[in-house]
Order: structure tokens, then sequence, then C-alpha cells
């Protein structure tokens, strides 16, 4: 795959007709006037490895990685082992874990490369995105569709030959349903985008408890509900913070159309969705271990959206990243209270 990089070789000195002063030139000697117009000058060894770290081998790596979005593909992953082991009630092979981890690590990240490929017309826009690899011409719009293709295929065949067909078809529906139902359609068209396209956000647990029974039952789907519930104050907290981006990108988040408070109320809303959610887990099979972790979460978890809303109401300062990254601690914890409880 080939790959553009965004730094040319030849720096806008070294182009002919350029024009400075010897302080817009590093290489001038301090009281020298720079080169006149036409005129090459040095490039200084600096420069140069810069240039190199730019477009070198490591360079095109950490762009193809980037397509991927890691810290996303993290968060997923944390709550897929936990509920292979509740599916096990136990520890499920050691084999069929490293499989489905990298299975599911390379779906997210074929996932992710290929909402790159499509959302690149409107991250060039928006300022929280617009050093991507694709805005930024470190990698070619085809190069990237082809990299998400190729890992969307690997992972499916993957989950197909060595789980169960069950787990490699959701894998696959997941992977459609976030760049086609969610980045194509929803995203662009609707408010609710961020409430309905967390049905892909949500995928892994059911696909680790597929590849481990080959089913779906009861705990399955709630811990499903958990995720799907958890998304709208986990990403309406950062839509508030981006609003401005998302307004000038054309892209109709809850933050943009509606009011902060009309957000805030729902962010309340979903966080005891979600803890009501998790708790429901408890009679189906989990011990008072889990329970009164999902209570003490919950509750914890609710009380940072109610502040949240609170704020908006009283028109103090929102600070919205601190239910985002309260949120995803949330998550985090819950999920090993449920991979402790399937030990126990």
């Amino acid at each position: 795959m080939t790959s553009l990089a965004t730094s040319a070789t030849q720096s806008p000195a070294l182009a002919p007709g350029s024009h400075g002063t010897a302080a817009d030139d590093p290489a001038a000697p301090a009281g020298q006037a720079a080169p006149a117009a036409g005129t090459i000058r040095p490039v200084s060894p600096g420069e140069l490895a810069r240039a190199a770290r730019a477009t070198g081998p490591l360079a095109v790596a950490r762009a193809y990685l980037a397509l991927t979005k890691p810290r996303i593909v993290e968060l997923l992953l944390v709550t897929t082992v936990p509920a292979m082991m509740l599916a096990a009630d136990g520890v499920p092979r050691l084999g069929l874990i490293a499989v489905v981890l990298v299975g599911g690590s390379l779906a997210a990240g074929a996932a992710n490369a290929l909402n790159c490929y499509i959302d690149r017309d409107i991250d060039q826009v928006m300022r929280r995105t617009r050093r991507r690899p694709l805005p930024a011409h470190r990698v070619s719009p085809r190069s990237a569709l082809v990299f998400g293709l190729t890992l969307a295929v690997i992972s499916v065949a993957l989950m197909a030959a060595f789980t169960n067909l069950l787990a490699a078809g959701l894998t696959l529906a997941a992977i459609v349903y976030y760049d086609v139902i969610y980045t194509l359609w929803l995203k662009r068209t609707t408010w609710q985008n961020t409430v309905w396209g967390g049905a892909c956000g949500a995928a892994p647990v059911l696909i680790g408890w597929a590849a481990v029974t080959g089913s779906l039952s009861a705990p399955a789907w709630v811990l499903f509900a958990v995720v799907f519930l958890w998304q709208p104050p986990h990403f309406y907290a950062l839509a508030i913070k981006f609003r401005d981006d998302y307004a000038r990108a054309g892209i109709p988040m809850l933050s943009v159309v509606a009011s902060t408070r009309r957000v805030t109320v729902e962010c309340l809303v979903y966080a005891v969705l979600t803890a009501v959610a998790s708790v429901a887990l408890w009679p189906l099979g989990m011990t008072p271990v889990y329970g009164v972790v999902a209570v003490v979460l919950g509750t914890l978890f609710a009380l940072e959206a109610y502040r949240l809303d609170r704020r908006a109401r009283s028109g103090g300062k929102l600070a919205a990243m601190r239910l985002f990254h309260s949120s995803t601690t949330y998550l985090t914890a819950l999920f090993v209270a449920v991979a402790v409880d399937a030990l126990l």
C-alpha cells in the first residue's frame, strides 16, 4: 500500500522564489540576510532527520495503526474477555481467548479504518480529527480503503475458522453496521446517531459470548444492554466539548441541534438506565460480590451525570470531560467485577 507523506522532502525555504529574513531562516547566521529569491539554501541535518521520520517505514506503520483507532479497540476488548469468562463460568481455553482478541481487534480496526475512509471529508473540517492520517495526507484514501477491507476479511475468516459461524456472523454484522448504517447514514442524518450507533459498540460482548457457547442467552443480552445504554452519556459528554467542531462539519449531534440542558438530561437518563441494566444481571446467576459492585458503581456513575446536569441548570462550568473519563472507569470496573464473579 502506498502512503502519502504530509511533509514534503523540500521545505518552503527550498522552493524557488521564497522570501524571508534571517530570523525566518534557521540556517542563516545571525546578522546575515536570508538567501535572495530563487537561491537554494543548505538543509540542516535536523530538517533532514525530521523529513526522514515523517516518511520512513516507522511513520507509515504508525499512520496505518492510527487508522484503526487503538484506544477504541482497547475499550471494546475490555468488555469481551469478561463476557467470555461469564459464558464459560470460568476461564475459557486460552487459544480461544487469543483468537477472539486477535479477531476482535482486527474487526474493530477494520471498522475504524473504513470509518476514516468514509469520514475523510468531515475529518479535515473538524479540529479534533484533522490530524488523522487521511486529512493529514499520511495515507491515501485508496490505501485506507484496501487496508480496512483486508482487515475485515481476515477478521471474519479467522473467527469463522477458529470459533463458530455465529461469532463470525456477528463480527461481520458489527463491521457492516458501524460503517454502513452508522457512519454513512445515522451519523450524518439524525441526532439519534449516538444512541442507535451504540449497537456496534456493544456487539463485542455478544461476539465473545457466542464464541464460547455457540449461542446467545439472557446474560449476554443484558451485558449488551449495559454497553448499549452506557454509550450515550459517554459520547454525549465528548459531543458537548466538541460541539462547534461537529457543527462546523454539519454533523447533527444532539449537542448541535438541542440545548446543552437537553443533552445533560439525556446523559442522566441513560446513566440511570445503564445502572439499572447492570443490576439486572445480578439475579441471572451472579453472586452478591458482583451485585454490590454494580450497585455502588452505578450509583457513582449516575451521580456524576447528575452533577453535570446540575451544572448545566445553574449555568456553571460544565466540565463534560469529567463524565467522559468517569464513564470509561465505570465500564472497566464493572466488567472487571463480571470477570471476578465468573471465577467465584
